[in-house]
């Protein structure tokens, strides 16, 4: 699956427009690094990703099973240390209104590993630039 998304970075330092088919978002750098925080920066959005894709994930897979779950909670916090070229991703999951047992949470962590952001984030990735 190809996924296009166009960034549009005018005058507005570092205030960006960001399309994906008929969805927009605003993206900006903090107001420390320059912004003026009018909306995620390009760190949040990347765990974002990886929040949203797992809440997704897991949702459809407990729809499936038809299991009573009332809510999905995905807290995704990244941290980057830039002198190790380490990037830690730490992922919370909680649920709300249901009574899953052990057995049905070993399998919802399987899931949630299952994500495909997840997967992307966690094998190898090439990116290729090209200027026009």
């Amino acid at each position: 699956m190809a996924v296009t998304v166009k960034a549009v970075l005018g005058k507005e330092k570092y205030y960006t427009e960001v399309t994906a088919g008929e969805n927009q978002l605003i993206t900006d750098e903090p107001i420390d690094k320059g912004g003026q925080n009018k909306g995620f920066n390009p760190f949040e959005i990347l765990a974002t990703s990886l929040a949203s894709c797992t809440a997704a994930t897991l949702k459809m897979y407990i729809d499936r099973k038809e299991w009573d779950v009332e809510k999905i909670n995905v807290e995704v916090e990244l941290e980057n240390f830039p002198l190790t070229k380490l990037r830690v991703f730490k992922r919370n999951i909680s649920f709300e209104g249901t009574n899953l047992d052990e057995e049905q949470m070993k399998r919802l962590h399987l899931i949630a590993d299952a994500c495909p952001v997840h997967k992307i984030l966690t094998h190898d990735i090439e990116i290729q630039t090209k200027f026009s």
